[in-house]
């Protein structure tokens, strides 16, 4: 049920969209004598902006608008010369479908306006093949926008707080968090899920290709992850005194209070490596004491909260590195590491093309959503023009307009929208039948029933939206063309031929819409990252020699080890989280037991692992000793085994059964605390996430044998 908030701002839509197309309309028809224009003038308004929900504030509309007016021009000419001949209006349909349903690789703006363009295309597709006037429908598609862009300047919904200054108050109550005194764990964890892009205003989504908003994303995750560890920090006090913890935690305040100011102003950037050092200084403080004597060296709990510490001031030296990209478009010194920071240096052009063709893949989501609506269109353009099918263009926007991810979503959909045109048509039907041609009377009500319809439609649901537009698509055409009760028979055979297509191309593509997507590409995500494990936990077993640069470590042999390769990873992690970001739109209340989000944050925690923990580790003086290095080697493989146990399961292929051999109790030392750490909370996370896909046994569940009990990593 919409929210007031939610019912006011479709009342304001509704009530720009009825008095744009009421503004072209009128004076072209009856004033001017142009009925081309005048429906292009009215249909204008209702493709952007009722049928295309471009997000943002007025001005921000108005921006996305104005820029998708020379596109629609181009669109509308060339339906207007394809419609010639059948196959050619397919052709074009196929191609112009599939390259606006694709646009939403740019994000919600692009994604947003892609249905109106679809349209002025279609409607331009249709017989009568009429070049002559090309003139006319150009002008009223032009007048019908720009009579849009002005009531959206007149009546604008509120706008709403940006992603940049969402993302100051969080690095504020970061500041807050790591000074003395702190904020409790749960007002740390509320504001880092208000950081979260479901909780984020689609137009303020940093979604976009380019280095500003790839920053502000990863930003973002940082400022999340930043507050969650202050918040498990502040849930575990000191085992002891700990002055180093203390003031990094400073700095860490200090750094985010600025970054903070510098997001809203865009002046007094922080001091760039000021961190790093200081998390370098805590490095070397932590050799010093854990080298020392065997009775002045710090408690393992102590060194454990170091090491927390020091993953948290990683946390925010990545929010500062993005936070200098975000604000200045680029990065005023290097953003090390750079494979982590790939994108930092890359132009615009080479980005958005990145993006794209990352997603040309059948594992993307939205290339099989682009591809399915191509299909969709064509056929129903194909149909239409075969059948010669009257006023056909209601064919192809039942597709588009019922068209859903999943075959049992569109289904929903088609019975809605089925009986609400039906009963839109007898009522339809009646007031033809009553009024007769009477222009004038459906004159006087075309306006009513238009901001009747477009705020009770989205407010009741699809089958009153469909049943009303019916109604006002009926009083604009009498007004156009002497016309009878056949209309409302005519657009009933349509929407119910569009329907079919529409079904028959949810059944045949991809039905099940981002479900089976979504087990594929977290089981991908997690199996690319597990391979960071034992690459990781090698870097920390050799001996310490003073060097903490990012990229190759020397081995004892002389060899070296390779970089981490972290890129496919964090390829596979945007495919999966646009899977997972469908998903939840499609099923937002079934499978609320698999913990997919657990999964994210895991493969997370192995990305970041693999890049800090090479650079700031804390090593032994000598190196690991062999049973150490040995438990450090096996649990490493154990975490591995059991990631390809759990994607084998998420994909339902045979899954094998794995128990942890790992050796109770604490593990040999010396060894690295930081590795011992991250591997530790690392298996914590995968028994959740195994928990999460394990049904909760029921009264006649078999017992759990031995074989299948595992037991996580000592730490």
């Amino acid at each position: 049920m919409p929210t007031g908030q939610e019912r006011a701002t479709i009342v304001r839509r509704a009530v720009r969209v009825a008095v744009a197309a009421s503004a072209g309309f009128y004076p072209l028809l009856y004033g001017a004598g142009l009925p081309v224009m005048a429906l292009y003038a009215l249909f204008a308004p209702i493709a952007v902006g009722l049928l295309s929900p471009v997000p943002g504030s007025g001005r921000q509309r108005v921006s996305v608008m104005l820029r998708a007016l020379p596109p629609a021009l181009v669109l509308a000419t060339l339906g207007t010369l394809l419609a010639v001949q059948t196959w050619a209006a397919v052709s074009g349909m196929l191609a112009v479908g599939f390259a606006l349903a694709f646009a939403a690789v740019g994000g919600p703006r692009p994604a947003g306006v892609a249905p109106g363009l679809q349209l002025f295309y279609i409607l331009a597709c249709f017989p009568p093949y009429a070049p002559g006037t090309l003139g006319q429908r150009l002008a009223g598609l032009t007048l019908g926008v720009l009579a849009l862009a002005a009531c959206e300047l007149l009546l604008p919904d509120p706008p709403a707080a940006s992603y940049p200054e969402r993302l100051a108050r969080a690095l504020g109550e970061a500041a807050r968090g790591a000074a003395p005194g702190g904020v409790p764990p749960e007002k740390l964890r509320e504001a880092g899920a208000r950081l979260r892009l479901a909780s984020v205003p689609p137009a303020e989504r940093p979604a976009g290709a380019g280095r500003t908003d790839r920053a502000l994303e990863q930003g973002g995750r940082a400022v999340r992850r930043l507050l969650d560890q202050l918040a498990t920090l502040a849930e575990t006090p000191p085992a002891g005194p700990d002055p180093a913890s203390a003031a990094l935690l400073d700095r860490v305040s200090e750094l985010c209070a600025t970054c903070a100011r510098f997001l809203r102003t865009g002046t007094g950037p922080p001091v760039a490596g000021a961190l790093e050092e200081a998390m370098r200084d805590f490095q070397a403080e932590r050799v010093r004491l854990a080298s020392g004597p065997p009775g002045e060296r710090p408690p393992v709990e102590v060194l454990r909260r170091q090491s927390q510490v020091l993953a948290l001031a990683e946390s925010a030296r990545m929010a500062e590195i993005t936070t200098d990209i975000a604000v200045h478009g680029h990065p005023t010194e290097p953003a090390v590491p750079r494979r982590l920071f790939w994108y930092a240096e890359l132009s615009t052009p080479r980005l958005w093309a990145r993006r794209v063709t990352g997603n040309v893949t059948f594992r993307s989501v939205l290339f099989q959503n682009a591809l399915r609506t191509a299909l969709g269109l064509a056929a129903a353009r194909a149909v239409a023009g075969s059948l010669d099918l009257s006023h056909g263009f209601w064919v192809l926007l039942a597709v588009l307009t019922l068209g859903r991810t999943t075959a049992g979503a569109t289904w929903r959909a088609v019975r809605l929208a089925v009986a609400g045109n039906a009963a839109g048509a007898l009522v339809a039907g009646a007031l033809l039948i009553g009024l007769g041609p009477h222009t004038d009377a459906y004159a006087a009500l075309l306006a009513p029933v238009m901001l009747v319809a477009f705020a009770l439609g989205p407010l009741l649901g699809i089958a009153y939206a469909q049943g009303l537009f019916t109604l006002v698509v009926a009083t604009a055409f009498a007004q156009i063309e002497p016309v009878t009760w056949r209309l409302s028979e005519a657009r009933m055979i349509d929407v119910v031929t569009g329907s079919v297509i529409g079904l028959l191309c949810g059944l045949l593509a991809w039905p099940a819409g981002a479900r089976r997507e979504v087990h594929r590409a977290m089981a991908e995500l997690l199996r690319v990252c597990a391979e960071l494990v034992p690459v990781t936990a090698q870097a920390l077993l050799t001996p310490a020699d003073g060097s903490r640069a990012a990229g190759p470590q020397t081995l004892p042999d002389g060899s070296r080890t390779a970089g981490p390769r972290t890129l496919p990873g964090v390829h596979r992690l945007r495919l999966a989280e646009a899977a997972y970001a469908q998903y939840r739109t499609e099923a937002p209340g079934e499978d609320t037991r698999t913990d997919w989000h657990a999964m994210l944050i895991a493969a997370n925690h192995m990305l970041l692992g693999a890049h800090w923990l090479p650079r700031f580790g804390l090593r032994p003086e000598a190196g690991a000793s062999a049973p150490a290095a040995a438990w450090a080697r096996a649990t490493a493989e154990e975490l591995v085994a059991e990631t390809d146990r759990i994607a084998a399961e998420l994909t339902g292929a045979p899954a094998p059964v794995r128990r942890w051999t790992a050796p109770d109790g604490p593990p040999p030392t010396p060894l690295s605390v930081d590795l011992e750490v991250w591997m530790t909370s690392l298996a914590h996370q995968l028994t959740r996430i195994d928990s999460s896909l394990t049904p909760p046994p029921g009264p006649h569940a078999p017992p759990v044998t031995p074989s299948r009990r595992r037991t996580a990593p000592p730490g």
